[in-house]
């Protein structure tokens, strides 16, 4: 019961302008800024995070988690392969056994436990934000240009903000959206488009391929398949995870 508890409107307000601006400010300087919260992005904002260095996280959807909550066909269930469950193990994420190499989880159990990692590791996040542009200077991918998603939405005139870094990762998926505007804007990267399914070969190759694609600009997950014209893998998430992990291992490093 809220018996004598005073709770004030215009307070509430406050309180959330107050500490999400506190939140933005600290992040307009980062050492990395991830575009893409699925499981590539959340995976390498909790281990770069992890590493001492402070990352932003930009996801254009409401909800963050990318294509896990949906595992396959709207059956909300995971697989991973084995080489991928010591990360699972280290989300602390519940998994069963189904054949020698093959393991499955539940999909809400992982988005949801991959996000609190990643918060509670230190990275910001900031959900319903685009990416419409990158900064460039020197030759060299150094931050990000963003604006409201909704803004793109209503399709409105209204001006973005700029956001620096040392290293911008895109995990947009599909779509590897940040690769397709530097590739546009410089001429010097080639978006060669993903190919039909075929599993096997395209787990291995993303975590292969998983890179630096310009000064500055890495990219993970499904972005890689996009970028090199590797096959897609379908509902098979280890992979997805792998690559999160080298490259957060490729950022520190170069950072480092």
């Amino acid at each position: 019961m809220f018996d004598g508890m005073k709770v004030e409107e215009t307070t509430i307000t406050k309180a959330i302008i107050d500490e999400f601006f506190e939140k933005l400010k600290s992040a307009v300087e980062s050492d990395v800024c991830i575009v893409g919260a699925g499981p590539s992005g959340l995976v390498a904002a909790r281990y770069l995070a992890e590493d001492g260095l402070s990352v932003s996280l930009f996801e254009r959807k409401l909800s963050i988690g990318g294509g896990i909550w949906g595992g396959g066909m709207m059956f909300n269930k995971v697989v991973v392969q084995k080489e991928a469950t010591q990360i699972l193990d280290e989300a602390g994420v519940s998994y069963e056994q189904y054949d020698s190499n093959h393991y499955v989880c539940d999909a809400i159990e992982l988005s949801s436990a991959l996000t609190y990692r990643a918060v509670k590791a230190g990275v910001k996040f900031f959900n319903l934000v685009n990416v419409e542009d990158v900064i460039i200077k020197e030759r060299k991918v150094c931050g990000l240009v963003v604006n409201w998603y909704p803004v793109e939405m209503c399709g409105l005139s209204v001006d973005p903000l700029a956001f620096s870094c040392r290293a911008v990762i895109d995990a947009t998926g599909h779509d590897a959206s940040v690769c397709s505007i530097v590739a546009k804007k410089t001429g010097k990267l080639t978006i060669r488009g993903e190919k039909s399914m075929w599993a096997e070969k395209a787990e291995e190759a993303v975590v292969k391929h998983t890179s630096e694609v310009y000064p500055g600009l890495f990219v993970t997950g499904m972005s890689v398949a996009a970028v090199y014209g590797l096959p897609r893998m379908g509902p098979i998430f280890g992979g997805m995870l792998l690559s999160g992990r080298k490259v957060a291992e490729l950022v520190s490093s170069n950072i480092f």
